[in-house]
């Protein structure tokens, strides 16, 4: 099985779920750091609507650059449009796999696509 993870390494919970990661029998991974790499706007909703989840709740609102931006009641098209101005905005891990994607938080969540 292929995994994606994208991931940022300075990040405890980024860290945990790529260890989980590689300690999966069976389990080739993909590391993308979303920093250096990140991506780009129809790949970031993808990955949202096949989490599940809205590009809200993909935001790393604890990030001061959230309140500095003002994102607190903006469209989701202008929330996507910040994170891949500044992907620091998005919150990790995001981990693709053939059984779905996920948002890794906390870094368990990963196992339900494995």
């Amino acid at each position: 099985m292929k995994a994606t993870i994208w991931h940022n390494p300075r990040c405890g919970t980024s860290r945990k779920t790529l260890e989980i990661l590689t300690e999966t029998p069976g389990v080739e991974v993909e590391v993308v750091d979303y920093l250096k790499t990140p991506p780009g706007r129809e790949q970031l909703a993808e990955l949202y609507r096949e989490a599940g989840i809205s590009a809200r709740e993909g935001l790393r609102a604890k990030e001061s650059l959230a309140a500095d931006l003002d994102l607190a009641h903006v469209s989701e098209a202008a929330l996507l449009d910040a994170m891949v101005a500044n992907p620091i905005l998005i919150e990790r891990p995001i981990v693709r796999t053939e059984k779905g994607v996920r948002l890794c938080r906390p870094q368990d969540r990963v196992r339900e696509i494995l």
